[in-house]
């Protein structure tokens, strides 16, 4: 008896030891990717704010410039989403780039970016992420069509008002060939950053003129 209790005991202990090694395994390979996964994440934002805004028209760090945004319902985000990236050139403000969300996008949210230079004009935009269908919806992707650079210049005068439609709907934005949806949500979507910003210029571009890049570092620690 005694013999079959000390195996008993002898086997929980192994495997109490087998459990607490398995976790901590299992923790430092977490913690381990979550790094990694948060560098690539950094890494491929930071690319896609040097396409809108390319090295030789800035000479700050985009991707820790940040500073926070004047609530809104406009650019479709999340409270904490709310920031804006600062494009600085010899000391000067120059461009903001804005997180803006399509909600009605054919197969869900589209997450985008869109810069805009302190005039309201558009220096560029970029989904970030969708879930549109491929060879239609997908073209909203810069890597599947130039179609986001029709954009480029564009502001909320130009073109007119009633012109910020696809071409379906009355407006000078091309629609893709059997996707209306997609490319009709994005319009509207960067229209309203448009009307936001310049809603709230002033007091956009006076907290960036307060903020050096030393200031800010990541959108979680905005002033």
């Amino acid at each position: 008896m005694k013999a079959l209790q000390a195996q008993i005991l002898k086997g929980s202990i192994g495997l109490s030891i087998f459990a607490v090694v398995t976790a901590g395994l299992i923790a430092v390979t977490q913690l381990s990717t979550a790094d990694k996964i948060s560098a690539e994440i950094k890494k491929a934002q930071s690319k896609a704010l040097l396409q809108i805004i390319p090295p030789n028209e800035h000479d700050n760090e985009l991707i820790e410039d940040v500073i926070a945004l004047p609530p809104t319902s406009l650019l479709g985000n999340a409270g904490t989403d709310n920031y804006a990236h600062v494009s600085r050139l010899k000391g000067n403000v120059t461009a903001f780039i804005l997180p803006v969300t399509a909600p009605d996008g054919y197969s869900g949210a589209i997450k985008m970016i869109v810069g805009i230079d302190t005039d309201g004009n558009i220096k560029g935009l970029r989904v970030l992420s969708h879930k549109e269908t491929p060879g239609l919806g997908d073209k909203v992707d810069i890597k599947k069509s130039p179609w986001v650079t029709s954009f480029n210049g564009k502001s909320l005068n130009s073109p007119k008002p009633d012109q910020w439609k696809v071409v379906k709907d009355g407006g000078e934005f091309d629609q893709f060939t059997g996707a209306t949806i997609t490319p009709r949500a994005v319009v509207n979507a960067t229209r309203r950053a448009l009307t936001y910003f310049d809603e709230n210029k002033a007091t956009i571009i006076n907290t960036a003129s307060q903020n050096s890049s030393t200031d800010n570092s990541q959108p979680g620690a905005k002033n």
